[in-house]
């Protein structure tokens, strides 16, 4: 559909005083084909919905971005009748039934009422008619116990809240359970940890369709941290920044300012004053990773915003982001992103006019 302010700016009649031409009728089909159709995202509600973790589905997914050019279409999915009573007494009331998951690109399960209770066949049917047409599964917290359910985790990574893994691997044994990081990505299903561990999931899946400024963006506006590696660990003794340990903070300003430098253990063990065992057993601490894993991690943040918003060669950003060399930078894009950085520069470069499915 033509814009008023683009007709304008170009010159170009209102459809309603545009002549009748084959010539005219084919730019309009055009127009609309070029427009592709939004990603749709459908969240389940259910009765005992846990109110947080679908909130967060809420916040990061439907929250209305006028900011941006495109956007999720987002939509919510009743497993019962509504209204369906939440935690905490509020209620939510539906517009549509499973149907919606058929139709959706991704769904996502914001927990589950009881990893007691087995989800309804009807529901495992859907969910599995919807995967099987196309759609990326998400899971927050023990909205796993719904996805494994479907036997789509067997033999494959996932994870979720520390206090449903005895419980979650006893029941799927078959279920390569990562119970110490925040969230697994295995292309299409995704699973988080606990709650606050949602979110962190969410914008990674929101740096994966749209790539990394527009979910700084979103970050900002949820005054966040914009990411955290799926890898890290779920409890760290120390958050990064406290009062209590300057050292951290200050450690990591020096980093930020010398990625592009080839940083060592013992660099970072004189700057912190502390010896290279002390720091590594400190760091861990406080942040749930080695040093240099930091460090890697860091550089491939910068590497993705100078792959989105430059047009550096993959040798120049390597040199750029302390790398040393293309395969260096190639060897951890595949291993962290699962992309090639020419690949993440194909997909992410065009900005937030698309998503990739």
């Amino acid at each position: 559909m033509l814009h008023l302010e683009n007709a304008v700016r170009t010159k170009i009649l209102p459809v309603a005083q545009m002549p009748i031409t084959v010539k005219n009728v084919t730019k309009l089909r055009n127009a609309k084909k070029s427009t592709p159709a939004p990603h749709k995202i459908a969240v389940l509600a259910y009765k005992g919905l846990c109110t947080f973790e679908f909130g967060i589905a809420v916040e990061l997914f439907g929250l209305p971005r006028p900011e941006l050019e495109r956007w999720y279409a987002f939509e919510v999915c009743g497993l019962e009748k509504g209204p369906l009573r939440a935690t905490g007494g509020v209620s939510v009331m539906p517009r549509i039934g499973l149907s919606g998951l058929l139709r959706a690109d991704t769904i996502l399960i914001p927990g589950w009422r009881n990893p007691d209770e087995p989800p309804p066949p009807r529901l495992i049917r859907t969910l599995l008619a919807a995967h099987k047409r196309g759609a990326r599964l998400v899971s927050i917290c023990s909205g796993i116990f719904v996805l494994a359910a479907t036997g789509l985790l067997d033999g494959r990574r996932a994870t979720t809240h520390w206090k449903y893994v005895e419980k979650l691997s006893s029941a799927f044994p078959s279920i390569q359970l990562q119970p110490d990081v925040l969230y697994v990505d295995e292309g299409d299903i995704l699973t988080s940890a606990g709650s606050a561990a949602g979110i962190d999931l969410c914008l990674h899946i929101i740096r994966k369709d749209f790539g990394t400024l527009i979910a700084n963006k979103v970050a900002r506006r949820l005054v966040v941290s914009p990411h955290r590696e799926g890898g890290q660990a779920q409890f760290i003794d120390t958050p990064v920044g406290e009062p209590s340990s300057p050292w951290l903070s200050n450690l990591l300003e020096w980093i930020q300012k010398r990625l592009h430098d080839n940083i060592t253990v013992e660099e970072l063990a004189d700057h912190a004053r502390m010896s290279k065992r002390t720091l590594t057993r400190r760091f861990a601490a406080s942040t749930g990773s080695s040093p240099l894993e930091w460090v890697t991690s860091l550089r491939i943040r910068r590497a993705k915003d100078l792959l989105e918003t430059t047009a550096l060669s993959v040798e120049e950003v390597a040199d750029r982001c302390g790398f040393g060399s293309a395969p260096t930078l190639r060897h951890h894009f595949r291993t962290r992103v699962r992309l090639t950085p020419n690949g993440y520069r194909a997909r992410f470069q065009r900005g937030p006019d698309r998503v990739d499915r």
